[in-house]
């Protein structure tokens, strides 16, 4: 069995691994998406837009990864997963998140509120009506 691993980013410049990824198959990628995620913990980092794309193009296969980080207490990613990734699901997937967006919308952690989850909580369940 192939080590899918060695595809992942080594640093958050490299571009090169990045690309290597686009020509896997959808199969092999979905293999790496749990590896994939972390590269999205700070979207100034050079490789995490192209990343961030990468993951959106196995929208069913990232929610419950998504979910996982929101039961984190990493209160920039959960940031950067709402912005980059819940945002941009289709709606029948964003639904799946309307329990944890009313939960950061009416009850956040002072983190979650120093981050301004509460607003982007907010802003993503204004986008179900």
């Amino acid at each position: 069995m192939k080590n899918y691993t060695e595809y992942l980013p080594r640093d958050k410049h490299d571009s090169e691994r990045v690309n290597q990824l686009k020509n896997l198959s959808r199969k092999e990628l979905v293999l790496l998406l749990p590896g994939l995620m972390e590269w999205i913990q700070d979207m100034n980092w050079p490789v995490a837009e192209e990343v961030s794309e990468l993951l959106l193009t196995c929208p069913d296969e990232i929610v419950p990864l998504i979910k996982n980080v929101l039961a984190t207490n990493d209160d920039v990613w959960k940031y950067w997963c709402l912005i980059i990734l819940v945002k941009r699901l289709p709606e029948d997937l964003r639904m799946q998140f309307k329990m944890d967006l009313i939960r950061l919308a009416e009850s956040p952690t002072a983190g979650e509120r120093l981050e301004e989850l509460d607003e982007i909580a907010l802003e993503i369940l204004q986008m179900f009506e």
